[in-house]
């Protein structure tokens, strides 16, 4: 109120002085009042700048405040401009809430998802990281060079990528599902990335893949196999002692030829009968359980077996810790990996050392270091060729006269369905095979 009766005294005194000045230097020309209130006037214009200046500064420390989050400075209740004031500050008040709730909300999502979030600058250097990608990569990632060949991949993109790639943490194999986006961000070029592992989907789909394969297949060929092996023990037995051949030879020879078609009748509906396992395999039936317990159970199973091979079988318990499992399943499991040990290193003989008394096989219980607790057995004999190793859990693949290619690919499934894995680990010595559990 004072500010604007100033400013109106000092509008009129100037629009008088100024009708004043005008009179004088028409009727009296120049002379010392003509002086005086020239200078009168001079002064009520530069108060009047004055009180303009203020107002303004004033205007300006309120707006720039409040464009800063300070909104203790304001504009006083005789101020014409108060009221435009309080509402251009109201809504920013809104407009900060509202963006600081949802910057909040981003935030949270980003630290609750499985997915693993990245942001990068043009150089690589990781801005902005969720929870989850320290899950997903063992560690927490400042540059993209940090991940080898994933982030050379990833700053190479020119436009934005989709692809897969495999990805190695240690003993660790997984596939990574990788999505990155370049964008104008607060007016800085980032790079967004997402990455996923897909390994357990894949291995879902695989195993999938080969239950619908099974289901048809045993379908389809046991009921063929069925009739044509029954249909061979009825020929051999209608056969007559008397029928007349013009050759011994070919009577043997008939009565070769259905018992052979017989044997492989019968041993391929045996196949089937083995096929059919994969894609029948049970639900685990999951109940707390001790697995040092376990592993001393198998190690007293095949103590003897060892022992008359020359084979030396421990138990290495590095942790102790209950785990939710089949106990029925997982005992075959690793009876199946047992076996195979057992039956490599009574095969293999050492050219530095015909004795067996350097044949081991370990059996350990430990924690890998994403804190899962796996089950290992590891032996020393000759190991499995590396162009091998992507094929032995594929079903009825085997490197074995007399195998089936069934045991691994079984195993394997029975971790899947517990959450877990089966993997083969490559030593510079012999044969190492995992069990993780989830």
């Amino acid at each position: 109120m004072r500010a604007n009766i100033l400013l109106s005294i000092n509008l009129v005194a100037t629009i008088g002085f100024t009708a004043l000045f005008s009179y004088l230097i028409i009727n009296k020309g120049l002379s010392a009042s003509l002086l005086i209130v020239l200078i009168i006037i001079i002064a009520l214009c530069s108060q009047l700048f004055s009180l303009f200046k203020h107002q303004q500064k004033q205007a300006e420390m309120v707006i720039r405040a409040l464009a800063n989050g300070d909104s203790t400075l304001g504009l006083g209740p005789d101020s014409t401009m108060r009221q435009y004031y309080l509402q251009v500050k109201d809504q920013m008040q809104i407009a900060r809430f509202n963006a600081e709730q949802q910057a909040q909300f981003f935030q949270a999502l980003l630290i609750h998802i499985d997915l693993a979030v990245l942001v990068c600058d043009e150089s690589g250097q990781v801005v902005e990281a969720n929870p989850a990608a320290s899950r997903l990569l063992g560690k927490s990632i400042k540059h993209l060079n940090e991940l080898g060949g994933v982030g050379s991949l990833i700053l190479a993109a020119e436009n934005n990528l989709r692809t897969t790639t495999d990805w190695q943490l240690g003993e660790h194999n997984d596939t990574l599902a990788i999505q990155a986006s370049i964008a104008q961000i607060q007016g800085e070029v980032r790079r967004v990335v997402s990455l996923q592992s897909i390994k357990i989907d894949l291995q879902m789909k695989e195993q999938q893949a080969y239950k619908r394969l099974t289901q048809v297949l045993t379908h389809e060929i046991a009921n063929s196999i069925t009739p044509l092996a029954s249909l061979a023990q009825t020929c051999t037995s209608l056969l007559p002692n008397e029928l007349s051949f013009s050759d011994a030879d070919e009577k043997k020879d008939l009565e070769l030829a259905l018992n052979t078609f017989a044997s492989r009748a019968q041993h391929l509906g045996e196949f089937i009968a083995r096929f059919r396992q994969i894609s029948s395999l049970p639900k685990p039936n999951l109940a707390s359980q001790n697995i040092a317990e376990l592993l001393e159970r198998i190690q007293t199973l095949y103590q003897q077996q060892a022992e008359r091979q020359h084979i030396e079988l421990n138990v290495n318990i590095l942790t102790q810790q209950l785990v939710m499992l089949d106990c029925a399943q997982i005992e075959q499991v690793l009876v199946n990996l047992v076996k195979n040990a057992l039956e490599v290193l009574s095969q293999q003989r050492y050219i530095n050392n015909e004795n067996s008394e350097d044949k081991t096989i370990s059996l350990t219980l430990g924690q890998n270091s994403n804190q899962q607790l796996y089950v290992e057995v590891a032996d020393n004999g000759p190991g499995i060729a590396e162009h091998v190793s992507d094929m032995i859990f594929v079903p009825f693949f085997t490197t074995k006269q007399q195998g089936s290619g069934i045991g691994l690919s079984l195993s394997r499934k029975v971790m899947l369905n517990h959450g877990g894995d089966l993997v083969y680990i490559p030593h510079d010595q012999g044969a190492c095979f995992r069990c993780v559990f989830g």
